[in-house]
């Protein structure tokens, strides 16, 4: 199909250095380009939101997290502050 687009002097000015960098008319650059942008836009979906499901965490026996600063100084010795 042919139509007449306008362009910016500055996109114009990248469409053929693009098309002189690769050895492909501008016709095809162009086509090229706006394909796969288009193609870009419609693959772009949102994602799922990422849910995390709670669970209950028993702790061991001995494990008392009312108070941690025992618990920090079990795991990592006096030193931990």
């Amino acid at each position: 199909m042919k139509t007449t687009l306008t362009l910016d002097d500055d996109l114009t000015q990248l469409l053929n250095a693009e098309a002189k960098s690769t050895g492909r008319s501008f016709k095809e650059t162009v086509n090229d380009l706006l394909a796969w942008a288009l193609r870009a836009r419609v693959r772009t979906t949102v994602p799922e939101p990422f849910v995390v499901e709670a669970r209950d965490l028993k702790a061991r026996p001995g494990v008392n997290f009312n108070r941690i600063s025992e618990l920090l100084e079990k795991i990592d010795g006096p030193l931990h502050r």
